[in-house]
């Protein structure tokens, strides 16, 4: 955040306040951090503020993670005393804001603690083998204040140490500084016995931090994360930090990533980085957390160009911010030579699949489910597939479609990459937040043509995607993967425990017609027993069209519903070849892949 976007108010303009916290963690078991905060004016006489009274609050979100999440319920044993150990009075007016009666006092002590004990990369944790933590997740900051510097000191275990991209204070160890408050909230800690890997990258020095026991190569990671660093650069013409930090939580089943400007916090499963395209996904991961130093941490639109930390930031454009960088994750990786372009391919299919089997599709459009992503994204349930679809896997196929039609319209001459720079040129350097109008602007001054029917067709309606048209012009067509016989209810059904449960109904389908609900129990078909491993050749004796029996229990009770099944739907696709590519095919795929033309 540039220090010209957030204006401090008289009071701190015109102070030396210094705001310094104390971070320990005593008993590392018992998941809570011991935080201490201390506001003076060690230069200056009288009250802290004029009234005497200082708010603390607590941010209710992170930016990158768009939901509020309410970090003060995680805060217990708040106290607030003067230099002299004199307690003061303090009460709550809100969720997440504390107000301290200050009086003639010259400085504040708080202290609290926060209960970390959840591993993701936009929380808190804490157990006997390492302490992360980020900013927005366990320190307060003063309104007005904001633009102030903060020290951050660390009491770690003995033996532990710390690993941040913040600059450490010389001469003072494990003390750091942030230039202000947004600068703190964007670096987050790790600290413990996590294995550091320092290596350099395009000049720049870097770092892989590992915390967790895992099957990955490091020498391997560490080779893969230069290329992505080198293969982004190249695009945008440098690095604009001067160090970066990889933070790498190796666990049992998360996955996850979070974007800072000099930094990315990265979870994934401790025994996923042997097989290939576990692997691959992986290095997709990086990919994607490192593009966002640029998209989205330094070219954002303009709701988030000042972060309000008390409430939700809607913007239309997350499509943009995370379904170009969701392009870009598998796209990056290619052009790096980490993987080959079937692998590149398949991945588009992939995700090709997924939206193709989401029938929200037809009933959220792109910017609405942006704007709603505090609401929806992160609060699925049993329902969401019918009514919401994702803003990074909808964008993600919007972004591919812009790719194309650049590509097509200017023979290979101009790409989604000349809007990339084009952008960060305009807006990214300065952080000058853009609007929806000047992003469309931009894209339609590279196309060179107008954008509106595009927009309102796949932006702001729901249509049908027409990804074939785009891909034909490269030699390449959708094409369904399965031959798929099996009639179809419209569920999709899971083994829980010995048992057969429907996890999701689609709107309008045989299933949801018969009554049949998400987490109901299937039993029989026709007063046949069935389960996941034979529903599929239960199912082969009947013809769509034809009525059966479905026995389940539906909140433990019993029940028989008829359902009339329908024909077969496709649950993958594939990018392939077209039969008989033209010359022009050819060249487009060659234009466009960097390879030669070649069946898939």
């Amino acid at each position: 955040m540039t220090q010209a976007i957030r204006t401090p108010s008289p009071e701190a303009a015109n102070s030396t306040v210094a705001t310094d916290y104390l971070v320990s963690m005593s008993q590392p078991g018992s998941h809570l951090f011991e935080v201490r905060l201390q506001i003076s004016r060690p230069n200056l006489a009288g009250p802290i503020v004029d009234s005497g009274v200082i708010d603390l609050k607590m941010p209710v979100w992170t930016p990158g993670s768009y939901m509020v999440r309410e970090y003060a319920r995680h805060l217990q044993d708040f106290r607030v005393c003067d230099r002299h150990d004199k307690s003061l009075s303090w009460s709550k007016v809100s969720k997440n804001t504390w107000r301290v009666q200050a009086g003639e006092s010259d400085s504040l002590i708080v202290h609290y603690r926060i209960y970390a004990n959840e591993l993701t990369v936009r929380t808190n944790h804490l157990d006997s083998t390492h302490g992360y933590f980020n900013g927005a997740a366990l320190f307060f900051y003063v309104p007005g204040w904001e633009n102030l510097p903060i020290q951050v000191a660390i009491a770690p275990p003995k033996g532990w140490w710390v690993t941040t991209s913040l600059p450490s204070v010389s001469g003072v160890e494990n003390t750091f500084e942030a230039a202000d408050f947004d600068t703190l909230v964007d670096s987050p800690f790790e600290i413990g016995t996590h294995q550091v890997y320092d290596f350099e990258a395009a000049g720049k020095p870097h770092q892989l931090a590992i915390w967790g026991q895992g099957n990955g190569d490091v020498d391997r990671l560490i080779t893969d994360c230069r290329k992505i660093i080198h293969e982004v650069s190249n695009l945008f013409s440098g690095l604009p930090y001067d160090r970066y930090v990889f933070l790498l939580h190796l666990s049992s089943q998360g996955y996850g990533g979070l974007e800072h400007k000099n930094s990315c916090s990265l979870n994934y499963p401790r025994l996923g980085l042997r097989d290939r395209d576990k692997y691959n996904r992986f290095m997709q991961l990086v990919a994607h957390e490192f593009f966002h130093l640029w998209n989205v941490k330094r070219l954002r639109p303009k709701e988030l160009e000042v972060f309000n930390y008390e409430q939700e930031c809607y913007t239309t454009s997350l499509w943009f911010c995370e379904g170009a960088t969701s392009y870009y994750d598998g796209w990056i990786i290619y052009r790096a030579g980490i993987v080959e372009v079937k692998d590149f391919l398949n991945g588009l299919s992939k995700d090709i699949s997924r939206f193709l089997n989401t029938p929200g599709r037809f009933v959220q459009p792109l910017g609405e489910s942006s704007w709603d992503a505090w609401i929806k994204l992160y609060r699925r349930d049993a329902y969401s597939d019918n009514n919401q679809i994702s803003y990074y896997l909808k964008g993600e196929l919007v972004s591919l479609m812009l790719e194309l039609l650049i590509r097509n319209r200017h023979g290979n001459r101009r790409s989604l990459d000349d809007v990339m720079v084009l952008m960060w040129e305009k807006f990214g350097k300065s952080e000058k937040g853009y609007t929806a109008a000047e992003l469309q602007s931009a894209i339609a001054s590279v196309a060179e043509m107008d954008l509106d029917d595009f927009f309102n067709r796949y932006l702001h309606g729901t249509e049908e995607l027409p990804l074939n048209d785009y891909l034909q012009p490269f030699g390449l067509v959708i094409k369904p993967q399965n031959n798929d016989i099996v009639p179809d209810l419209g569920w999709r059904l899971a083994a829980e425990n010995g048992k057969t449960i429907v996890k999701f109904v689609e709107a309008g389908s045989p299933a949801q017609l018969a009554g049949i609900d998400a987490e109901d129990e299937l039993l029989a078909i026709n007063g046949f027993r069935v389960g996941v491993e034979n529903i599929s050749d239960r199912l082969l004796d009947f013809q769509p069209g034809e009525q059966v029996n479905i026995s389940f229990f539906h909140q433990d009770e019993l029940r028989t519903s008829e359902a009339i099944l329908r024909a077969p739907r496709p649950s993958a696709y594939k990018i392939t070849s077209v039969e008989e590519p033209t010359p022009e095919q050819q060249r487009n795929f060659e234009g466009w892949l960097g390879c030669p033309y070649h069946k898939l």
